[in-house]
């Protein structure tokens, strides 16, 4: 399974942003709020393009998605009826290693991840190991029946204390997710300017 094994923080400080929103990244921010190399400090106004690329790339290091991948999704966005940067928003939202996240079970979506491809999820009962597994409305995501009670979920639940965004439902116990609606625009909050993404690919 493809995936970004490279620098993290490096990414972080490129883009501006704690994309993997783990400590190391936030320190690395703090102390040194420019871009990475012998002249992060002296880089220039950047150019419409290196805006829109970044902003894509934002995207796709946040949900963990190779360029093949993101560009497919991207097609798809636009071939549907709406507003594309939100179709795709929402294309991302509802893959099943960002519910997993989004549930509160896992620290960050890297983890979240593992999770799923350590087959630790199910979808409808049944037991998962695709990350990029799109869920739709009404799909229930649940931890497995021995992956509830694993330290590392456990104390993610009790010490992230992540608020459930409202396209999702968690259970009383919080062991399974169910997906009420696609997540609307307003109510994703991902530090991205999806509109200048759907300019870069209309190039």
């Amino acid at each position: 399974m493809a995936r970004y094994t490279g620098p993290k923080v490096k990414i972080s400080r490129r883009l501006g942003v704690n994309i993997y929103e783990n400590e190391k990244g936030a320190r690395a921010l703090d102390a040194r709020p420019y871009p990475p190399g012998e002249h992060g400090r002296d880089r220039q106004r950047l150019s419409e393009y290196a805006l829109q690329l970044r902003e894509k790339q934002k995207l796709r290091y946040t949900y963990g998605v190779l360029e093949r991948q993101f560009r497919r999704l991207y097609q798809e966005a636009a071939r549907r009826p709406g507003i594309t940067g939100h179709n795709l928003l929402a294309y991302l939202e509802l893959r099943v290693d960002n519910v997993v996240y989004r549930s509160g079970w896992a620290r960050t979506r890297p983890q979240a991840r593992q999770f799923v491809s350590h087959g630790l999820i199910t979808v409808n009962g049944k037991r998962v190991t695709i990350p990029s597994l799109r869920v739709r409305p009404s799909d229930v995501v649940a931890l497995g029946s021995k992956t509830a009670d694993l330290i590392a979920i456990r104390h993610n639940l009790d010490t992230l204390d992540r608020i459930v965004p409202p396209w999702l439902e968690r259970n009383g116990e919080a062991t399974a997710t169910t997906v009420l609606a696609v997540p609307m625009r307003e109510q994703i909050d991902v530090p991205v300017d999806e509109a200048m993404v759907v300019e870069l690919y209309s190039r």
